[in-house]
């Protein structure tokens, strides 16, 4: 080629490749976590967070604080709280049936005629006219089998209760914890969003700068349009679902979330272990299932409840006592009178209504102890597919992590070729919308496997933090 047409097309080239370079930095948004190219030098401030939560503002919200507060402040936990509560008061309530009952009553009575009589010579009052009466009862089982069986039950419930409200807690923090890695895996999304809608406009920035030059055809431009045009939709969608999943963590919360969400980096660490790590915890969990342990007492209280009508067979024996006052002494001349009885009752036949409520309790029984098997059957099979579940995540992290890795430095090639006339727009935003699509399946994966290990703490009986309940 001869050399005034070579100087011809390298003159415009180089002040292109100026414009190009020139245009891009003054073009370029500041967005953390943008390629090399396209992000300015030296720090850059964070962009604000879905929802309005501003990081540093009353210091970030941890996991440990999440979890604490939905078993603080949840409707959930509160009511299997007030549930035991109502357990113990019925324990007391049974206990009742073995001490004694005193009633006491009075009586006042208005007579329009006094009534005498003359004995002996003395006039006695049989009735006054103002007659005031007092009578005081005492009454006291001596023995009545059916209470043994009825305060052996309460008290079977009243654990099973506590051990209800222990299941309550832990499974709302579960549920608070998973809420709290969906928020932040949401999070990472719309940050991903971010960094692709930068791409976009620069990309879009170049494409304008070719085409100005005469390097590029138009056709260029619209595709770069339609790319960053893609990118603000998505990034929309990624504000709307981070703000979704930070107001259902809110709701656990009982309180609005504003903060920013600290990475808990304990639970990732510990997630990150290999999964024989764990197999340790499976040991003793069906003794630590705060639910099988509350199973099991319900299927205790059935049993004594079942044995209560089989005591109505027995008598029951009951003392009581009674005293009386009044101002009416009579021919007796006595204000004051009392005695004191005992009681012995037999039901021998009761048309056949213990024996059918004996039956009915034993199905009862019957009927908990299978779920309770079932339930007990289920922990061994929770607790490996929670351990496959977490082989699995591991193993998708660690494939998004090197795809996260490859996106990323393919898009920076594709930009720096772009630039040298080497690439289209077309294989420029292929390459955006892949490294989009890598640092979306990382930050799911990523968070995956913190969920994951919340499963496997769940069947073990843990909560969310690794601790005995």
């Amino acid at each position: 080629m001869p050399r005034p047409c070579c100087h011809a097309l390298t003159v415009p080239l180089c002040a292109w490749l100026a414009l190009s370079a020139s245009e891009a930095r003054s073009q370029q948004p500041e967005v953390p976590g943008a390629t090399s190219e396209a992000t300015p030098a030296g720090p850059q401030p964070p962009p604000p967070l879905p929802g309005g939560a501003q990081p540093g503002t009353g210091g970030p919200l941890t996991l440990e604080q999440a979890v604490s507060l939905a078993a603080k402040r949840n409707e959930v936990a509160l009511a299997a709280e007030q549930q035991s509560e109502a357990a113990k008061a019925r324990v007391a309530r049974a206990r009742a049936f073995f001490f004694p009952e005193l009633t006491g009553t009075g009586t006042y009575t208005r007579r329009l005629n006094e009534v005498t009589r003359v004995v002996g010579g003395q006039t006695v009052v049989i009735q006054r006219n103002n007659a005031f009466n007092a009578n005081f009862v005492a009454s006291m089982p001596l023995f009545d089998a059916r209470g043994i069986f009825l305060y052996r039950a309460a008290r079977r419930d009243e654990d099973a209760a506590k051990w209800e409200a222990v299941e309550a807690r832990r499974q709302i923090g579960f549920e608070a914890a998973n809420a709290f890695l969906s928020t932040l895996a949401q999070e990472q999304v719309y940050r991903a969003a971010e960094q692709r809608l930068a791409f976009a406009r620069q990309s879009l920035a170049d494409a304008s700068a070719r085409a100005k030059a005469g390097l590029a055809s138009s056709n260029d431009v619209t595709r770069a349009e339609l790319e960053a045009a893609s990118a603000e939709v998505q990034m929309s969608n990624a504000r709307n679902a981070a703000q979704t999943t930070r107001l259902e963590l809110g709701f656990l919360l009982v309180s609005p979330v504003e903060n920013a969400l600290a990475p808990p980096d304990t639970l990732l660490t510990d997630a990150s272990r290999t999964a024989d790590s764990h197999d340790a915890l499976a040991a003793g969990a069906v003794d630590r299932r705060p639910d099988i342990l509350a199973a099991r007492l319900r299927v205790d209280a059935l049993d004594e409840s079942a044995q209560e009508p089989l005591a109505r067979l027995l008598p029951t024996l009951g003392a009581n006592a009674n005293y009386r006052l009044t101002n009416e002494a009579g021919l007796a001349g006595r204000t004051g009178d009392g005695f004191l009885g005992v009681n012995l009752i037999w039901n021998f036949f009761d048309g056949g209504e213990r024996y059918a409520e004996r039956r009915e309790r034993v199905a009862l029984r019957k009927a908990a102890e299978l779920q309770v098997q079932a339930t007990t059957r289920r922990v061994d099979v929770d607790i490996e597919q929670a351990r496959v579940a977490l082989e699995n995540a591991q193993a998708a992290l660690a494939q998004s992590d090197l795809a996260v890795r490859t996106a990323r430095q393919n898009a920076e090639e594709q930009g720096i070729l772009y630039r040298q006339g080497l690439s289209t727009a077309l294989t420029v935003a292929d390459a955006s919308l892949r490294q989009f699509e890598a640092e979306v399946a990382y930050a799911q994966s990523r968070f995956a496997l913190g969920v994951a290990l919340l499963g496997l703490r769940a069947a073990v009986g843990l909560d969310p933090l690794g601790n005995e309940p």
